[in-house]
């Protein structure tokens, strides 16, 4: 007679053998051989945050939001987001004490939620994270192509924009350029390029300190007054705008493998450098309004405008210096948060794992790196800044709202987990930071929703057609 076997059932979809399955929060330092190296320290987990934290708010934002939304109140909308943003951030905490590995909220909810929560926020941070890089480039084109002007060089049109953009535009080759020579840098290493980012870092904010102190010596009384032009609402609203500006640490969260002493650096890290950021942010906000009343700041130059109001026009090219090297950090840190969060989604199975291999002397997947670079090169060269930006915000919000709701989770469902840093409050704090990203999701444009609904529907039959059945967590795999 032939021989029996056993068939075993296959695992339920619904199940925590299927959609439900959850990466181990007790698993192996998978920085050894093939690994990434853990080679940064606090100060440079701080620079990596700072890159991403303080950038386009300090240059652009600030006084976009004080000329058309609150006036001297920017002071509030920033105090604010910050608040908002600082709900989210003692989340990420958290969980980067919690589970020091690649990959920022995919892993956070692919641990505490499921392999479907982690698929979903994965696969959204992917395009998310590579349009910041472009946005970023292009904002940084757009100094450059200020400083060559100020030395007198006449560049051809069919160089300096995306088509549509302006007369003769073809291509914005500054902001292509850009996207490869971070990748370039980012190949290198990743203690190289964590020196790259802390030196740019250390000028910026030495050129905003500058800015700052400069401009102190000219503020006006009289400029604060009406100190709510638009009403508490207006403040409220430009809380809205500032918001993208301060939420910058979760890029250097995605870095957490390549941190020594991870657990108790990780959490440190945030909460200073988003800490830095604040002060930082209300200081610029005070000078600013303070050199220039609200309604006659220039919303394209804010800082050289109101430097110029006060007879310091000399600083403007130093400010456009700043806004080049500020910017540019923070799509650097973008670029390195979505080259980790692939590497890990493909070490998890959930993508090829051809892009979980690391280049054999610089420890740092090359092979990742690469596609995140020309991608974004192609985006920022041929996409205007709006269309680009408008890929960005709603995945952002939606990564905070699963850390903050997984964070609650946990602590019912593992409270046995040993914890370096705990959110305080919980579940009230964890909430704010849902109800703020709520809040703003619900005020994205239509147009908005439809793209991320596509996106994530081809991320759906990715899923379904390869990580499911690929996935390291996969029963049916860890058998065979």
């Amino acid at each position: 007679m032939p021989e029996s076997t056993t068939i075993r059932p296959r695992p339920k979809l619904f199940s925590r053998s299927g959609l439900f399955r959850r990466k181990s929060f007790e698993g192996p330092d998978e920085s050894g051989p093939g690994g990434l190296p853990r080679t940064m320290g606090l100060w440079q987990l701080v620079s990596l945050s700072l890159g991403g934290l303080v950038g386009a708010g300090v240059f652009s934002l600030a006084g976009v939001v004080a000329n058309q939304q609150a006036g001297p109140g920017v002071m509030i909308s920033f105090l604010i987001a910050i608040i908002a943003s600082s709900a989210a951030a003692l989340c990420y905490a958290e969980f980067a004490g919690l589970i020091p590995r690649a990959g920022s909220a995919y892993t956070y909810s692919y641990a505490a939620l499921g392999e479907i929560a982690g698929w979903l926020i994965g696969w959204d941070l992917l395009l998310e994270y590579t349009a910041i890089v472009a946005v970023v480039a292009i904002a940084v084109s757009g100094y450059l192509s200020y400083v060559v002007e100020q030395v007198g060089l006449d560049l051809p049109s069919w160089m300096l924009g995306a088509p549509g953009t302006g007369p003769g535009h073809r291509v914005d080759l500054f902001a292509a350029l850009l996207c490869l020579l971070l990748a370039f840098v980012l190949s290198r290493g990743s203690k190289q390029s964590a020196r790259f980012e802390t030196a740019l870092v250390v000028i910026k904010l030495a050129i905003v300190a500058l800015v700052v102190v400069a401009g102190a010596f000219h503020i006006s009384a009289g400029n604060f007054s009406p100190f709510l032009p638009y009403g508490i609402g207006g403040a409220v609203a430009g809380a809205a705008t500032t918001f993208f500006a301060v939420y910058g640490y979760d890029a250097m969260t995605a870095a957490a493998e390549e941190s020594v002493e991870a657990k108790r650096l990780l959490p440190k890290a945030i909460i200073v450098s988003l800490a830095i950021a604040a002060v930082i942010y209300l200081l610029v906000s005070i000078v600013l309004v303070g050199m220039q009343r609200y309604d006659q700041i220039d919303v394209h130059s804010p800082f050289s405008s109101a430097l110029a109001a006060v007879g310091l026009a000399g600083l403007g090219t130093v400010v456009a210096v700043g806004g080049i090297l500020g910017i540019t950090t923070s799509a650097f840190a973008n670029m390195l948060a979505v080259s980790r969060i692939w590497f890990a989604m493909s070490r998890d199975g959930l993508l090829p794992r051809y892009f979980a291999r690391t280049h054999p002397r610089r420890r740092v997947p090359t092979r990742v790196i690469w596609p995140v670079g020309i991608g974004s090169a192609v985006i920022a060269g041929f996409l205007p800044i709006k269309e680009a930006a408008d890929l960005t915000n709603i995945g952002i919000l939606a990564a905070f709202i699963v850390v903050s709701i997984a964070v609650v989770v946990l602590r019912r469902t593992r409270p046995d987990l040993p914890r370096s840093f705990r959110t305080p409050w919980v579940p009230f704090v964890p909430l704010v930071g849902v109800a703020f990203a709520v809040w703003l999701i619900a005020n994205l444009d239509v147009l908005t929703w439809l793209r991320f609904a596509a996106w994530m529907v081809l991320g759906l039959v990715v899923y379904a057609l390869f990580g499911f059945r690929n996935s390291a967590e996969n029963p049916e795999r860890k058998e065979a």
